[in-house]
């Protein structure tokens, strides 16, 4: 019964969609000020519809109903209760259910708090939320349906993805999904500004607080799924630049730009154009990653689905709202005149090098992700097939390619092409930040920046005298990051003026909110590359067949296999082993890896037993046991580890404050439109 209430709730919930999308545009374009009102109303029916529906859905799992075919395919009577309920959106229905579901708050929310915002503008953002909205009901009710049921449930279900059952993957999704539908808002905005014909700086200000939150949440998303791949998968790494990682690095990419430009925007009037672009690219490349994730077009480990046709009507609305936004653009480019003007060395000039970095990075993952896909398009099949038509392979026609082509676009393409891009990034973000607006000195924003880049550098040499035979990337990740957290503190101490320390440090704590926001977020960047740079650099690596009570070196550490005992957990069983760390020949902690099996889904996993330290992780995973007796080791050292993430963590947090500075959360310039003085008629 509850899931029936669900998924009428569902329905329900598309047709008030369809409602808020037709009758607030309409009313915009008219003037009819009770058809705009609509849209607030119809936005919070939306949301509780769509919670109902959600909630229904989680109390199927958390209640093991197998009688719906989604629980299931993805849950089992013995999973751990937190698992469970992650299993709600641990597979490609559930998680469209949470999509759409954040897709709706994000719509409630600025009919909550946009009540700054003109009548007519608000209706027109809400109505194009709305479309969106609608997209997905479709896609959902139409090809994804949560609620499907089995005329004969069996006695249990065939459980959740074993990787997926981690606290890691409980909450990388959600945040994830808060960063690529929050930057539906900023598409909102944009096309709603496109149909007005207005972008001033009002609209800077109004777009900045949901583009700022969708890039924080992006960011907390991709730390944490970072962070389950460095020690759920085993492989040691953080990062694999697989294309489902890629997927959501690209909008994160475009999402600071378009933060900066918004800026610019809202301080200058300028920019306007290419901040419109912006916002539309951003949110097309965060449905982009929807069709990669969960169209099977390309593999990944973190693939949600294998389903062409569910790729196809992704790909449909991918086409509809990207396509359709730039031709808007492109018609309505000319009403976006810019008023402001900037000299060559300004922080304007600054901020559209950090744009064109940001935009031309984005590209160069892009192109990285997709050309496998293109090529073996072009090359593998004579005919293509499209549903149930099919289409002569141009390529094949043309005699472009006679035989199949097998192209893998790996971690040396994207290290090699992505690098020299962020790295100019650092290297222009501190003294771009402290520049001043329309006209700056170079001398004036490098003098104060002088010590902070003997510093860099004086760390940068330590770092080279102290490594013996390793590549210069360690030293160059020290310089890049010291500068750039030196900036960032240096922009901070420039913002305070001129007196006493006293005085100085006075003004320091009274500052906006935002500088403080934008400070910690360039410093956790400025981490994170140091972070990067230093464990790929100075990573020590040793694998092994090893025996009950062997040890061996790696780098200052000792490592010994005490023992490899059962293990068994409430839906798995294996193998733990017990080994023993040392340091200068004394013991300094133990840790546990694990080799499970989970029998339900028939698949193994690989836990690695890690300790976390300030300046190292000491990171070990049990492979297999060995014909001839042993079992397969693999050790790491992996120096700064922990940084990466933190880095990240302190980016967040500088979202975070700067989304409290007063100015953000009331928009200040957002002035109620002036009212109209009325015509004198004609005598």
């Amino acid at each position: 019964m509850i899931t029936e209430i669900g998924h009428f709730a569902l329905i329900l919930a598309a047709l008030v969609g369809v409602a808020q999308m037709v009758m607030p545009l309409v009313g915009a374009h008219r003037g009819w000020r009770g058809w705009m009102a609509m849209a607030d109303p119809a936005a919070t029916v939306q949301f509780l519809l769509v919670a109902a529906s959600f909630a229904a859905l989680t109390y199927a799992f958390v209640v093991s109903d197998f009688s719906l075919k989604l629980v299931v395919a993805n849950s089992h009577s013995d999973k751990p209760m937190l698992y469970k309920v992650t299993g709600v959106w641990g597979n490609h229905e559930g998680s469209m259910l949470l999509w759409l579901l954040i897709l709706v708050l994000f719509g409630a929310c600025a009919s909550w708090f946009g009540g700054n915002l003109p009548d007519s503008l608000r209706a027109r953002v809400l109505g194009v939320q709305a479309a969106v909205s609608v997209a997905f009901y479709a896609f959902i009710l139409f090809t994804s349906n949560p609620f499907e049921r089995l005329d004969f449930p069996p006695f249990d279900g065939r459980d959740l993805n074993p990787l997926l059952q981690d606290p890691g993957l409980a909450f990388h999704p959600p945040f994830l999904y808060l960063g690529y539908v929050g930057l539906s808002m900023s598409f909102s905005f944009a096309i709603a500004a496109l149909l007005e014909g207005r972008v001033d700086a009002a609209w800077g200000r109004w777009v900045r607080p949901w583009t700022l939150a969708a890039w924080l949440f992006l960011t907390v998303g991709i730390a944490l799924g970072s962070w389950w791949a460095y020690y759920e998968l085993g492989w040691g790494g953080f990062w694999f630049w697989d294309p489902v990682e890629n997927a959501s690095f690209m909008p994160w990419l475009l999402a600071a730009a378009l933060l900066h430009s918004a800026i610019v925007v809202e301080k200058r009037e300028s920019l306007k154009a290419w901040t419109i672009l912006l916002a539309i690219l951003a949110f097309g490349f965060s449905l982009l990653g929807t069709f990669i994730v969960r169209s099977g077009v390309l593999t990944s480990v973190h693939a949600f689905a294998n389903d062409p046709e569910r790729g196809m009507f992704i790909l449909m609305i991918l086409a509809v709202f990207t396509g359709g936004g730039l031709l808007l653009f492109a018609l309505r480019a000319s009403a976006m005149e810019a008023k402001g003007v900037f000299g060559s060395v300004s922080r304007e000039t600054a901020l559209v090098a950090n744009n064109v970095l940001l935009a031309v990075s984005s590209f160069v993952v892009f192109v990285g992700t997709i050309w496998p896909l293109v090529i073996e398009l072009a090359s593998t099949n004579a005919r293509w097939t499209f549903g149930s038509t099919q289409f002569a392979n141009p390529f094949y026609t043309v005699g472009l390619f006679d035989r199949p082509e097998q192209v893998s676009v790996g971690p040396p393409f994207f290290d090699a092409a992505f690098t020299p891009f962020f790295v100019a990034l650092s290297l222009i973000l501190p003294i771009g930040a402290v520049l001043a607006w329309k006209r700056g000195s170079l001398a004036k924003a490098v003098k104060p920046m002088v010590p902070v880049a003997i510093l860099a550098i004086a760390l940068g040499a330590l770092a080279f005298a102290m490594q013996t035979g390793r590549s210069a990337l360690g030293p160059i990740g020290v310089v890049l990051g010291a500068w750039v957290v030196g900036g960032a503190m240096m922009d901070l101490w420039l913002r305070t003026g001129r007196g006493d320390i006293r005085g100085r440090l006075g003004r320091l704590r009274r500052l906006p909110r935002a500088d403080w926001g934008k400070a910690t977020a360039h410093a956790g960047m400025g981490i994170t590359v140091f972070a990067v740079a230093a464990l790929l650099a100075w990573e020590d690596e040793d694998i092994r067949v090893a025996n009950v009570g062997d040890r061996w070196d790696v780098g200052v550490h000792e490592i010994e296999l005490a023992g490899v005992r059962d293990v068994r957990g409430p839906n798995f069983i294996g193998q733990g082993a017990d080994i023993i760390v040392y340091r200068n020949g004394r013991e300094v902690g133990h840790i546990f890896p694990e080799k499970r099996f989970y029998p339900v889904a028939q698949m193994p996993t690989t836990e690695a037993g890690i300790r976390n330290g300030v300046v190292r992780d000491v990171y070990v995973t049990l492979g297999d046991p060995q014909e001839g007796g042993g079992w397969a080791v693999r050790t790491y050292i992996k120096p700064f580890a922990n940084w990466i993430w933190g880095g990240s963590i302190l980016m967040a947090i500088g979202g975070v404050i700067s989304l409290t500075d007063r100015r953000l959360r009331v928009a200040v310039g957002a002035a109620k439109p002036k009212p109209k003085t009325p015509a004198v008629p004609a005598e």
